[in-house]
């Protein structure tokens, strides 16, 4: 019969396969316990002779990793990360600041979305700011930051057609979808830390892995501002603008009406706003299915004048 120490260094196939069974039940233990309880279990694994020191602190340093990525973003985390996304938004574009008339404006619109929306309060509230590009293009970040382009703004040919694109963006921030993209992230980190810890404990050299994630939430911003949100989310988030445009007084057919437009300014270019949402007219059937179960009175004849004004 084998002794304990011919098991244990018998090999680096036996002893991964036995650390990836051990992170695979720690994974999943993490889904009904603390990582308390995890460096608990590894403490114990290592006191039966189960494996040695450098394992069980693996073990540990996975629980730790698994127990963050399911851990509840914070409003106040949630503000921070959005002016972190903001901030490489500016990195590339400059705010307006020629027409502090059409910012207030936008403003305006976007407070009287949320008032009656699912999440009307945040951490630092909903602000609304014009990038002065002729691109094409709107962003929304986490925690209440939402970012038109002048050359958006200047497709919209009502006071409505340009509250469905503020809603559509408001939408995006109160579904979290910012906020879901880094949590998939988080867990994903998560799950390739414990894969390197197994990797460490099996006689590794991790310094090059480890660095490789120093950089990883601003990776994660880069690619939801760049590649934009996927074409669910987008879906979801027209379905949403609809319904808050509808609480707010607007006419919900105003979203289908500004994505015609777009359609017509943006025929087949692979940038800009189509390079971050699906094709107008993908949106526009999406929409125009729902459309009809809103029932609000049209008064935008009582906002034309104002919004010729501001323009």
């Amino acid at each position: 019969m084998k002794s304990k120490n011919t098991i244990l260094h018998s090999g680096q196939r036996c002893e991964a396969f036995l650390l990836v069974f051990i992170f695979a039940v720690s994974a999943f233990a993490l889904l009904f316990s603390s990582c308390a309880h995890v460096e608990t279990l590894a403490k114990i694994g290592q006191a039966a002779g189960l494996y040695d020191e450098k394992t069980a602190n693996a073990i540990a340093k996975s629980g730790v990793a698994l127990s963050k990525a399911f851990e509840e973003i914070t409003p106040e985390q949630e503000y921070f990360i959005g002016r972190a996304v903001g901030a490489n938004i500016l990195a590339t574009y400059r705010i307006q600041t020629e027409r502090p008339a059409m910012t207030a404006y936008v403003n305006r619109i976007c407070n009287t979305l949320v008032v009656n929306s699912p999440r009307p309060e945040i951490f630092n509230g909903y602000h609304a700011n014009i990038l002065d590009s002729d691109e094409i293009n709107a962003f929304a970040t986490p925690g209440g930051h939402v970012f038109i382009t002048r050359g958006l703004v200047n497709c919209a040919a009502s006071e409505d057609t340009l509250a469905a694109v503020i809603a559509h963006e408001i939408a995006h921030i109160q579904l979290q979808h910012g906020l879901k993209a880094i949590k998939n992230s988080r867990i994903t980190q998560a799950l390739i830390i414990t894969g390197t810890s197994a990797a460490g404990a099996a006689g590794y050299d991790l310094g090059e892995m480890t660095n490789a994630f120093s950089e990883s939430v601003s990776e994660i911003i880069t690619t939801m501002v760049t590649n934009g949100y996927s074409r669910s989310q987008e879906l979801d988030a027209d379905s949403m603008a609809m319904s808050l445009l509808s609480l707010a007084g607007y006419e919900p057919s105003s979203l289908p009406e500004m994505l015609k437009v777009l359609e017509r300014e943006q025929p087949g270019k692979p940038g800009g706003f189509n390079r971050t949402h699906p094709t107008p007219a993908q949106r526009i059937t999406n929409a125009q299915r729902t459309v009809s179960n809103y029932n609000v009175a049209d008064t935008r004849s009582f906002r034309t004048a104002r919004f010729a004004a501001v323009r």
